[in-house]
């Protein structure tokens, strides 16, 4: 598992942006969150954990849930 914090929402798009504690950036889509967590209640700055995938843009998180 990866950690970070929600960086960044486009709330009328449905997604958002991870900055990872690795330094990287990770594209997340409201679909990739874990059923506990609710799109539209994030505010930004969540700290999260989640799993990577690549995708045709870079890297994707799925999976992302509030860490522990």
């Amino acid at each position: 598992m990866t950690t970070g914090s929600i960086k960044r929402l486009v709330r009328d798009r449905g997604f958002g942006f991870i900055s990872g504690d690795d330094g990287q950036e990770y594209f997340f889509h409201r679909g990739g969150l874990d059923s506990s967590l609710d799109f539209d209640a994030l505010t930004g700055g969540e700290r999260v954990s989640f799993e990577v995938e690549r995708g045709e843009k870079g890297l994707r998180a799925r999976g992302v849930r509030i860490a522990a």
